[in-house]
């Protein structure tokens, strides 16, 4: 057989992100998936049973950061013919009482519908809003080295030390860790007086699916917080998350490389030979396939790695909008439900504990609300999710509609089809979700640093063996960052190439 340069196991983003980069810098590479479908985590399918013609997110639906992620910026997905959209309100909040926290893209707007949370507001998110590349790169770096912490902030790049880049850094670097440091501890309830504000940010934090307060958890809700009020917001690729991933195979077969769907790998002998192997995989799944290549300490150390809660998906066909007490919150793609920040709280920590909790936290995604293509006739699709117990195998569909029924009355009557995917199933459609946990690990702050462990390098865990998912920094969503750190690394390792690939179009 042929001698491949790289082989990838699995299509997700960042699996991509390393196929791309690779074969952009010359080699040949291959990519291994599983499933009939390419896209892993960034999948668009239809549900034949649910409606004709319909699209669905399999798994991600919102993508803040494939837009503002630096692999993302260098690879401009708009010049590729992917248009991301957002609404004007980028996400939502509703409460009780006929009040909810509306996060406009505006910041001012945001902060004047806050009243006297506006200012608070204001100066929590503003400088983190203003320096939103530095906080990207800051966020989504290698977690080990300065080029991993400053790239994609302008003055960085090649592989001398960036100064220029580093400099700008220092002060929007302070702001986000005063910042966290205060969200993710005890003070996170000193700084907004009003529900509205205490909501807002911590359905944000609660994406983590972790106990608040936690750093993790104010990690993720400031990055997302600042990027709504950026640039482009809370987007959404108009026909679904699919559009992203089809750009980066488009690109990828441009350059020589190939995808295979339907190609699982459950040993090495499943590998063609190539001289290095990326697995866009869970430690656990490398470990199956490639562990006997791993050295036995780094090998122990992988299997300590720690898997995190879960979710479980329901999706609903509706004739019409989600009838929201409070009509901005219909403005938004994406809607926090679960109540004030106490009862987000009391249900995470439920989770936590191994329970379900009677009112969980749920997040809605309604893509028709920026993306006019996604109806079909007079039905529309409605993507959801509840956070649930790891390997939890109840349909949330009732309680998920209750929730949603609980600040939009009415809205059982607009529901005219739903499929739930219990958190124990959610890995038949990726695996690399373990028992519904959709961050492919716990996304603790300890383990959002010593991601997959502590070793100075957390991709390379053998000679020309690879981890590249988001087991690896900087951890989940649709970045393809861990693929494109990893890919930058073998390059100079493994095949000796100094200069890296341009990656526009």
């Amino acid at each position: 057989m042929t001698l491949l340069d790289a082989v990838v196991v699995g299509s997700g983003p960042n699996g991509l992100a390393a196929a791309v980069t690779l074969a952009r810098a010359g080699l040949g590479v291959r990519v291994l998936e599983a499933q009939p479908t390419i896209g892993g985590g960034a999948r668009t399918v239809a549900i034949p049973e649910l409606a004709d013609g319909m699209l669905f997110d399999l798994c991600s639906a919102v993508h803040p950061m494939a837009w503002a992620s630096p692999f993302f910026r260098s690879f401009d997905l708009s010049a590729r013919g992917v248009e991301l959209v957002a609404p004007d309100v980028a996400y939502a909040h509703p409460l009780d009482g006929d009040r909810a926290g509306i996060a406009f893209r505006d910041l001012a707007r945001t902060a004047d519908r806050l009243g006297p949370d506006g200012d608070a507001w204001s100066e929590l998110l503003g400088p983190l809003t203003a320096h939103w590349r530095q906080v990207t790169a800051l966020a989504l770096g290698d977690k080990r080295t300065v080029h991993g912490m400053v790239e994609g902030v302008p003055g960085s790049g090649g592989h001398t030390l960036p100064v220029r880049a580093l400099a700008s850094m220092v002060r929007p670097g302070l702001r986000f860790g005063a910042a966290l440091l205060e969200q993710g501890g005890p003070r996170w309830d000193r700084r907004f007086l009003t529900d509205e504000a205490k909501a807002l940010l911590t359905g944000v934090a609660a994406h983590n699916i972790t106990p608040l307060p936690s750093l993790g958890g104010a990690g993720t809700a400031l990055l997302l917080a600042a990027l709504a009020h950026a640039d482009s917001g809370w987007a959404i690729p108009v026909g679904g998350s699919q559009a992203i991933v089809n750009a980066m195979v488009r690109d990828l077969e441009a350059h020589g490389g190939t995808v295979e769907t339907g190609r699982r790998v459950e040993s090495w002998s499943d590998l063609p030979p190539a001289r290095a192997v990326f697995f866009d995989t869970t430690p656990s799944t490398l470990l199956r396939i490639a562990g006997d290549r791993v050295r036995p300490g780094h090998r122990a150390a992988l299997r300590r790695f720690r898997y995190g809660n879960a979710a479980a998906k329901v999706d609903f066909v509706l004739d019409g909008p989600v009838p929201w007490r409070v009509p901005d919150v219909g403005r938004a793609s994406t809607v926090h439900v679960g109540g004030t920040r106490a009862e987000l709280v009391a249900a995470e920590d439920g989770v936590a504990h191994g329970l379900h909790a009677d009112h969980p936290v749920v997040l809605v995604s309604d893509p028709s609300v920026a993306d006019p293509s996604r109806p079909r006739g007079p039905v529309r699709p409605l993507w959801t999710y509840a956070h649930v117990p790891a390997g939890s195998t109840q349909d949330v569909t009732e309680a998920v509609t209750r929730q949603i029924e609980r600040f939009a009355p009415g809205f059982r009557d607009v529901v005219v089809g739903s499929r739930c995917i219990p958190a124990a199933q959610m890995e038949h459609h990726n695996q690399n979700y373990p028992g519904g946990d959709i961050s492919a690990g716990a996304a603790t702050m300890w383990q959002m640093v010593a991601r997959p462990t502590l070793a100075p390098d957390p991709y390379q865990v053998a000679e020309g063996l690879y981890l590249c998912s988001a087991s690896a920094p900087p951890g989940p969503g649709v970045h393809g960052m861990g693929g494109w750190h990893a890919a930058r690394r073998a390059l100079l390792r493994e095949f000796d190439v100094r200069s890296l690939p341009d990656l526009r179009p």
